[in-house]
C-alpha cells in the first residue's frame, strides 16, 4: 500500500493508527488546499489605495470616509464568496456563512483595517485580508466547514479596540464621547459605520458562543525578521492601561516671576516623564511605560504654564504587573509635587486586559507551520490586538509574520509578500484542523 492510499484510508477512519489531527493533515494534503498568494497580495495593494497618502502610507483612521469605503469594498468581496456581511451595533463588519453541522458554534477569523494617522499598509490589514483569502480559497474549493464561519473586521482598533471590546462587554459609556482622529467622537463614528451606540449591550457575546478566534498579524517588532523565523506563535498579549494626567501649577509672567517663586506645571511634567521612564526601566520584568501626549496651557512663549495635561500608558503581560508599575510611579509623585508646588491628578480612561492565548491552539498553529516546512517560535505580543478582547469569551490564537526591520505605525512598515502568503496558509490549516477536531 503506498503512503497516499494509506493516508486516505486513515483519514476516512479505516485505520486506527493515526490521531484525528494527523488524519486531517493527510486529507488536507490530498486536497492540496492553499491560498492564492498572488490574489491575496494584489488585494493588499488594492486595500492600500483607500486613504493612501503621499508618504506611501495611509490615513485610513477609524470612522473616516476612507475607512467606510474600504469596508464597503470588503463587504462586496465577502458576499461574492457566499458570506452575508452586515454591520453590528458596534460598527464591526461581521460576515457569516453557515456550516454543515447543525448547532455548532462559529469559528471567527479577522482583524482590523483602520490605521493610525500616517500609518502603514500591513498592521491589521493582513489579518483581515488573510481571513478574506481563506474564505475565498474554501469557496473556490467548494469546501463547507463543519462550523459556521464568521469573518470580523473590527472597528477602531487603533484608538481603543472599540469593536472587539464591545463584543466582550468591556466598552464603557464614557468612551463614546472621546474624540478621534477622524474628527468624530466614537459614538458619532459608530453611527457612521451603521452601528448604534445606544444598543451596544446587544452585541455582547457570551462565553462559549464562539468555538475559536484566530488572528493573523504582523509582529510589529524585529524578532522574527532579525532571527530569520517564518512564523510567530503568540503565547499572550499584553494588557494596557491608560490615564489622563493633569498637573496644576500657577500661570504667571515668564519675565517677572523669579525662578524660586514659580509653580511651573511644565517643570513638574518634565520630572514626571523622567520618573515614568526610569521606573519602568529599573523594575524587573518586561513592562513598558510611556508618556505619549503632552499639552501645556496657556501655551504662550512668555507665560509660565499653569496647567499641563498628558497621558500615561503602561503595558505588561499581567494586569498585576501594570498595577505594580502604576503604584510605584504614584508613590514618587508626591516628591515632585513638593519640589515644584504643583498638584497631580490621574483619571483612567482605557483598560485592555492581558490575555494568554489557548495552549491547544498554539500547538495547532505550530503544527500547521511545521507541516509547511516553516520555522516558528513561541513569543509574547508587546502590542495590543483585538484577540485579547475576544479572549474574554472565546479561545484565541494569534499568528505573527515578520515585519521588515521591525517598523510599524509608519509608511515604511513592510512585510514580504511570501511571508503574507505563508501566514495565510498557516491560518487556513489552523482553521481546518480546529473545524475537524473541535466540538
Amino acid at each position: 500500500m503506498d503512503r497516499r492510499h494509506f493516508n486516505r484510508l486513515a483519514g476516512l477512519g479505516l485505520l486506527g493508527l493515526q490521531s484525528r489531527s494527523q488524519r486531517w493533515f493527510d486529507l488536507l494534503s490530498d486536497q492540496n488546499l492553499e491560498v492564492d498568494g498572488a490574489r491575496l497580495n494584489d488585494r493588499m495593494k488594492m486595500l492600500a489605495t483607500f486613504g493612501a497618502n503621499v508618504a506611501g502610507g495611509i490615513d485610513r483612521v477609524a470612522f473616516s470616509d476612507a475607512n467606510i469605503e474600504a469596508l464597503d469594498w470588503m463587504s462586496g468581496l465577502l458576499a461574492e464568496v457566499g458570506f452575508t456581511p452586515s454591520a453590528d451595533f458596534a460598527g464591526n463588519l461581521i460576515a457569516t456563512k453557515p456550516g454543515s453541522e447543525s448547532g455548532a458554534s462559529p469559528i471567527m477569523l479577522g482583524s482590523h483595517i483602520d490605521s493610525v494617522p500616517g500609518g502603514g499598509n500591513y498592521d491589521g490589514q493582513i489579518g483581515s485580508m488573510g481571513a478574506l483569502e481563506v474564505a475565498t480559497t474554501l469557496a473556490d474549493a467548494g469546501h463547507i466547514t463543519r462550523h459556521p464561519l464568521e469573518i470580523a473586521v473590527f472597528t477602531n482598533e487603533e484608538a481603543g479596540k472599540t469593536g472587539s471590546r464591545a463584543l466582550a462587554g468591556e466598552l464603557e459609556k464614557f468612551e463614546l464621547d472621546i474624540p478621534t482622529a477622524s474628527g468624530f467622537t466614537i459614538g458619532e463614528g459608530l453611527r457612521r459605520l451603521g452601528g448604534n451606540p445606544d444598543r451596544l449591550e446587544e452585541v455582547r457575546r457570551s462565553e462559549g458562543s464562539v468555538e475559536a478566534f484566530l488572528e493573523l498579524h504582523i509582529e510589529q517588532g524585529a524578532v522574527l525578521y532579525e532571527d530569520g523565523i517564518d512564523v510567530g506563535v503568540v503565547e499572550g498579549i499584553v494588557g494596557i492601561m491608560r490615564w489622563n494626567v493633569t498637573v496644576e501649577g500657577k500661570t504667571n509672567h515668564a519675565g517677572t516671576t523669579p525662578m524660586n517663586r514659580r509653580a511651573d506645571a511644565m517643570v513638574a511634567a518634565a520630572r514626571f516623564v523622567d520618573l515614568v521612564h526610569t521606573t519602568a526601566l529599573q523594575m524587573s520584568g518586561r513592562q513598558v511605560a510611556t508618556v505619549g501626549r503632552l499639552e501645556a496651557a496657556p501655551g504662550a512663549p512668555n507665560v509660565i504654564p499653569g496647567r499641563v495635561t498628558m497621558t500615561l500608558e503602561i503595558r505588561d503581560l499581567s494586569m498585576e504587573g501594570i498595577e505594580k508599575v502604576y503604584n510605584e510611579i504614584g508613590g514618587s509623585v508626591g516628591r515632585i509635587e513638593d519640589q515644584t508646588e504643583t498638584q497631580f491628578s490621574f483619571e483612567r480612561f482605557y483598560t485592555s486586559r492581558a490575555a494568554p492565548t489557548e495552549m491547544w491552539i498554539r500547538d495547532i498553529i505550530e503544527r500547521s507551520a511545521q507541516g509547511m516546512g516553516l520555522s516558528s517560535r513561541r513569543m509574547p505580543s508587546g502590542a495590543g490586538h483585538d484577540a485579547q478582547s475576544i479572549a474574554l469569551f472565546a479561545p484565541v490564537g494569534m499568528i505573527f509574520v515578520p515585519s521588515v526591520d521591525g517598523i510599524s505605525h509608519a509608511p515604511e512598515e513592510f512585510t514580504e509578500p511570501q511571508d503574507i502568503t505563508n501566514g495565510a496558509n498557516v491560518l487556513l490549516r489552523t482553521l481546518l484542523e480546529i473545524d475537524q477536531t473541535g466540538s
